[in-house]
């Protein structure tokens, strides 16, 4: 199974990992990242599929899955 690793400091907050997401392991952050913005964090990496549509998505190139 894969997990994701986000870097909320490349994050520009767009969301569109969280939409795409099919088992909703993505939320939003409560607290602002480098640049100013709520990023997107992993809540529920127990629940990835390591599918990584949120890694195709992401326009920042935030999202990196990594194989266990």
């Amino acid at each position: 199974m894969g997990r994701i690793v986000l870097n909320r400091d490349k994050c520009k907050a767009c969301y569109l990992c969280i939409d795409a997401c099919p088992k909703k392991v993505l939320g939003k952050d409560k607290t602002v990242n480098a640049l100013g913005y709520y990023p997107a964090a992993v809540e529920k990496q127990e629940d990835c599929i390591g599918c990584a549509m949120c890694a195709r998505v992401c326009p920042d190139i935030a999202i990196e899955k990594v194989y266990k």
